[in-house]
């Protein structure tokens, strides 16, 4: 079937791409616009031409699956300029999203109607890229140049009214038949006006030197946010054909750099996370309307808040008085700061606050949908709350825990409806947190599980169906990561020495200012309520002793570091790297200087390690299941695609020879290779 089809509607002919589900521009439908244009062009009895898309959107960008393919003709900066070049006036009338690509091939067009809802984009910087097909030299001649720097840079959509204000289209219509209105406007349009034409409005040079002293702080070793600003740049030293000729040559490289493979890795992986194994379209979905979230801590606010900003009604219960009135507060206080940042109204503030109700009583949660444990980290405590639950909620509500590693086949048990039992493993802060890990019982129904699916979407969360076990994927790779780090500490390598070579590498905080900030009581717990760990008095032995000395971290105002008052800045304690080096002492721990290439690998590559493991035991479904979970949970770089897609970029083969490497120098308590990776890399084979 075409999807791109010629109507004529008197003197005026209509092209529609109609290609499923966001009209990407695939090779058939930029073949079909420029037959379908040429057709149009030939035609006497038309005076004017109208590009319009069916279905739920505009053109939403280009079809990223065949980037990896040999390019076919005809090319996406060909088409733009085949449109624009054309004799008739050519009208853009937007609905949905017009981004990337399709950004680039309605300002291709002589002219853009939007309807009001619309939202226009050049989103390519997420996917290491710059527009390629001539948006680089366009949006500049269109918005002036810091908006389009602004637009590029960020990535974000712009809605219609800011892009009729900034010049980017010509007219908004609140109509309810876009078509109709496109053909009418069509016939008055007095005759082509191209873009290309249009003179770069004057920008003060030092625009190009303010964006790159931002990005390099907000965007630290990143390639294509830096080709975007010399394309832009470009564009008011050239004229435009040769703005377009470099642009392309900018953009060929972004599209060959690793950083790119990565960031589009991640893109494909995410969406991929959704297609879990016997949950499908006919999956029924449970109502949810009414959670109810247990703990008033700062997990439980947060929880409470992400439902709450998603439409949700919410019961907060808390067993103390005092602590439910701060937890209740905490909210408010989230709202009044979503007001004063302006990404919320104060009706929406409200609204939100109407539909969240406290309560001490578990009888007072017969009616809720979903509740949502977020208690302290002990299974005996998560027991009690769960048999508490078994016998308040109706028939039907999903109980749900927020443990971070305990069994939750376990917690289940100690109800008489394990099918209606499931983990949601929220991340900290849980309101600003993209994952949900969706932790699957042996006995979690089919349905439990499509619904977490479906709430992780509703509350703008990237949800990732994972198995039962210790840590489930993220926190039981965190084990072997942080392993390393508290060994390096031990074996002399400083606490800031390490986090810088793993922030320096794209780690979004290393290791030990992470531990500050969660708090190294959190972990030293779940350790004391552990029979399994290593029988090795080095094993977590520096967040252990600190953690025994009340060194909690930021929250006690020293951890591994030392904090001002008031202030979350680390500070390197002397006294620590004393307590460390007594401690090697006393272990028998040699200190020696670590390189910064030793740091990386014996903590990524720990990483990797494990999550082989996990694939040989079914924890995840997929490897690109766990990069999800560590680029949205762990502040992993997205530009790296994840420990797994990392690890095929080095090579399964130089992965483990290194493991090997490290088995031999550490012993195998640590370091024997997973049989997967050893089949990886003699076969050549890949994770992902």
């Amino acid at each position: 079937m075409n999807p791109v089809t010629l109507a004529r509607y008197e003197d005026v002919a209509v092209i529609t791409v109609d290609n499923p589900p966001v009209n990407a521009l695939s090779r058939a439908v930029r073949a079909g616009l420029v037959q379908a244009l040429e057709e149009a062009e030939g035609d006497a009895s038309e005076r004017a031409i109208v590009l319009i898309c069916a279905g739920r959107t505009f053109i939403a960008g280009a079809d990223i699956r065949e980037f990896d393919r040999p390019p076919e003709e005809p090319y996406l900066p060909d088409v733009v300029e085949r449109i624009e070049a054309c004799s008739k006036p050519v009208l853009a009338a937007i609905h949905g999203t017009a981004l990337g690509g399709g950004l680039e091939i309605a300002m291709g067009c002589h002219y853009r109607l939007a309807v009001a809802q619309a939202k226009l984009g050049l989103p390519e910087v997420k996917l290491g890229l710059l527009p390629g097909a001539t948006g680089t030299q366009r949006l500049p001649r269109l918005v002036g140049v810091e908006q389009a720097l602004a637009m590029m840079l960020s990535g974000e959509p712009v809605d219609a009214g800011r892009a009729l204000e900034a010049g980017l289209i010509d007219r908004v219509t609140t109509g309810d038949d876009l078509l109709r209105e496109a053909v009418a406007w069509a016939r008055e349009l007095p005759g082509p006006r191209r873009v290309r034409d249009l003179p770069v409005p004057p920008a003060d040079p030092a625009v190009f030197a303010r964006a790159r002293q931002k990005l390099a702080q907000s965007a630290k070793g990143l390639m294509s946010p830096g080709m975007i600003v010399r394309a832009v740049e470009l564009a008011t030293e050239l004229d435009y054909d040769a703005g377009v000729l470099a642009e392309r040559e900018l953009f060929l490289q972004c599209k060959a750099s690793p950083q790119s493979a990565g960031l589009r890795h991640a893109f494909f992986a995410e969406r991929e996370a959704a297609k879990v194994p016997g949950i499908g379209r006919d999956t029924p979905v449970r109502d949810v309307r009414r959670v109810a979230v247990i703990g008033s801590g700062t997990m439980g606010v947060g929880i409470a808040y992400a439902c709450l900003s998603a439409g949700l009604s919410v019961r907060l219960l808390d067993s103390d008085e005092a602590a439910l009135t701060r937890g209740e507060d905490a909210i408010r206080s989230l709202f009044e700061g979503g007001v004063a940042r302006g990404k919320l109204d104060a009706a929406d503030m409200v609204e939100g606050l109407r539909r969240l109700n406290v309560t001490r009583d578990y009888a007072d949660l017969r009616d809720a949908d979903l509740v949502i444990e977020a208690v302290f980290e002990n299974m005996a405590v998560k027991k009690e709350v769960f048999g508490r639950l078994d016998g308040a909620c109706r028939e039907g509500a999903i109980l749900a825990t927020n443990t971070s590693t305990l069994d939750v086949d376990a917690i289940a048990g100690a109800t008489e409806r394990p099918g209606d039992v499931v983990g949601l493993h929220f991340f900290s802060p849980a309101h600003v947190m993209r994952l949900l890990e969706i932790v699957r019982g042996a006995e979690t129904a089919d349905d439990v599980i499509a619904t977490a699916l479906a709430l992780a979407k509703r509350l703008r969360k990237v949800g990732v169906v994972v198995g039962n076990c210790f840590g489930f994927v993220g926190n039981r790779m965190l084990y072997s990561y942080g392993r390393e780090n508290q060994l390096m500490l031990l074996e002399g390598a400083a606490p800031e020495y390490i986090d810088r070579v793993l922030t320096d590498w794209g780690m979004a905080m290393g290791p030990n200012a992470v531990g500050d900030l969660a708090g190294l009581d959190v972990g030293y717990r779940v350790r004391q309520e552990r029979t399994d760990l290593p029988d090795d008095p080095r094993f977590y032995r520096v967040a252990d002793m600190l953690a025994e000395r009340g060194r909690y971290g930021q929250k006690t105002g020293a951890g591994i570091y030392r904090y001002e008052p008031g202030s979350r800045k680390p500070i390197p304690d002397p006294e620590v790297r004393d307590m460390i080096r007594a401690e090697a002492e006393r272990l028998g721990v040699e200190q020696r200087e670590i390189g910064e290439a030793e740091i990386v690998e014996r903590c990524i590559y720990g990483l990797v390690t494990e999550g082989a493991r996990i694939l040989e035991d079914g924890i995840a479904a997929r490897a690109s299941d766990i990069d999800v979970v560590w680029i949205n949970g762990y502040g992993f770089p997205r530009h790296r695609g994840g420990p797994m897609f990392y690890a095929d970029t080095v090579g399964a083969r130089a992965v483990y020879e290194k493991v090997c490497e490290f088995r031999d120098r550490f012993g195998e308590r640590y370091w024997s290779p997973p049989a997967l990776l050893e089949e990886l890399a003699r076969t050549g084979g890949r994770f992902t």
